[in-house]
């Protein structure tokens, strides 16, 4: 504390240590841009494994209005993130070609910190590749999810979450299941209650990262389109894959169970 006073807004951000760490490595104008915005995603992926940490002690804490403040904040970063996507497809195929060469067999599919979220998200499935040498990453596989911690929070408040699930694996996949989704449906019984808000806040998380998922499809598709991604990766296929695969299938599958309230209210119902 004794420097604070003398502590200056460069010092304090460690500007010169940030600034100097853009080193294109082409004389192309949007190179630049292509590292900025790259190097900031991963500060707000820094940030929403922060915040994830954060969540699930709420949740298992059985704090509800924090846990749904710290969704609401990794929702708001993700639309933060997807935004940043409008400034980077104002770069033309050209002008990425322009540099493409240069990131030799780096890619954004190696991202560790994105993996990372997917894994605090529930995702199992990595290849063996991923995980040789990556310590975060096994061990957010083998902890519980955020969907794991929601469900002892929705437990710790009374509902009767089958013990099989609070008891499972958590290094496993999780799979849907009917008795959750029975659990859930009660939940959203009492849509203004802060069991279902908790709920739908990670809903918005879920919605956040699939809107990512697809906006960076389509980025990847004006930008390359069906060539091979840089770093030898399958591209837009692999996103195109990816795309639709929700982190918490149960708070999206019994939106198709909701029954009508008999107040004028319209049913949804899938299929």
């Amino acid at each position: 504390m004794a420097d604070s006073p003398t502590m200056t807004y460069g010092g304090y951000l460690r500007l010169d240590d940030l600034l100097a760490c853009q080193e294109p490595k082409t004389g192309a104008h949007d190179e630049l841009l292509f590292v900025v915005i790259h190097q900031v995603y991963e500060l707000w992926f820094k940030q929403i494994l922060h915040e994830a940490e954060l969540l699930q002690r709420r949740l298992e804490e059985g704090n509800s209005a924090g846990s749904l403040h710290t969704a609401r904040r990794i929702a708001k970063i993700l639309k933060t993130v997807v935004g940043q996507l409008d400034v980077l497809e104002t770069m033309t195929p050209r002008q990425f070609a322009a540099f493409r060469d240069a990131l030799g067999n780096s890619s954004g599919f190696q991202s560790e910190q994105f993996r990372e979220i997917e894994a605090v998200l529930g995702r199992r499935s990595f290849p063996a590749s991923d995980l040789r040498g990556d310590e975060r990453l096994q061990a957010a596989v083998a902890r519980p999810s955020v969907f794991d911690s929601l469900l002892r929070y929705l437990a710790g408040r009374g509902h009767p979450v089958p013990r099989e699930a609070l008891d499972r694996d958590t290094s496993r996949p999780w799979e849907p299941d009917a008795g959750v989704q029975k659990v859930l449906l009660a939940v959203y019984a009492d849509e203004s209650g802060p069991a279902a808000q908790v709920c739908e806040g990670l809903v918005d998380v879920d919605e956040g990262i699939q809107e990512w998922r697809y906006r960076h499809l389509k980025m990847v598709e004006r930008t390359i389109g069906a060539k091979i991604g840089t770093g030898g990766s399958a591209g837009a296929d692999y996103l195109r894959r990816t795309l639709f695969a929700p982190a918490f299938p149960d708070l999206w599958e019994v939106r198709s169970q909701t029954e009508s309230t008999g107040t004028g209210e319209i049913p949804v119902h899938g299929g």
